[in-house]
């Protein structure tokens, strides 16, 4: 048993580490470098 506790204290700890981006959490990030891309000032209003 204690094979195994090592095993889920180590993925535990590695999931913990790890850091996902969900898509809607980058949207207004992305407006802005498509509008510096674009050579826009102000970027794009979000759609409704």
């Amino acid at each position: 048993m204690a094979k195994n506790r090592r095993w889920v204290t180590s993925v535990t700890k590695e999931a913990a580490k790890l850091k996902i981006e969900m898509p809607w959490t980058r949207g207004t990030r992305r407006e802005a470098w498509i509008a510096k891309r674009a050579g826009d000032d102000q970027p794009r209003a979000a759609r409704a």
